[in-house]
């Protein structure tokens, strides 16, 4: 069986002082579980950010596919060529159900 492999952002740091490594994990592990490598790190707070672009091209070229943070951020870097992929946030909890509870 063939393992999905997904280049993605692991959360280091304290709280409040985000971090991020990019690492190659399983599509499906979970975020503490020990990375396939390590590829880079990114600082939201200061936007700084390294990355292996011979490793990321590497892993890419092998099947491994960057999830949206992780391609936009290769994106914005030059590392991956094409145009950025829209994240997807999450719709506002429906207010109609409360206001209809409310009026009955």
């Amino acid at each position: 069986m063939e393992r999905m492999l997904a280049i993605k952002l692991q959360r280091i740091g304290k709280k409040h002082q985000p971090s991020y490594r990019m690492v190659v994990a399983e599509k499906r592990s979970k975020m503490a579980a020990p990375p396939v490598e390590d590829l880079g790190a990114y600082d939201p707070r200061t936007k700084a950010t390294t990355v292996k672009k011979e490793r990321v091209l590497h892993w890419v070229k092998m099947g491994a596919q960057p999830t949206v943070t992780a391609h936009n951020l290769l994106v914005k870097q030059g590392t991956l060529t094409g145009a950025k992929i829209a994240v997807k946030m999450p719709k506002a909890v429906a207010k109609a159900p409360v206001e209809a509870k409310a009026a009955a």
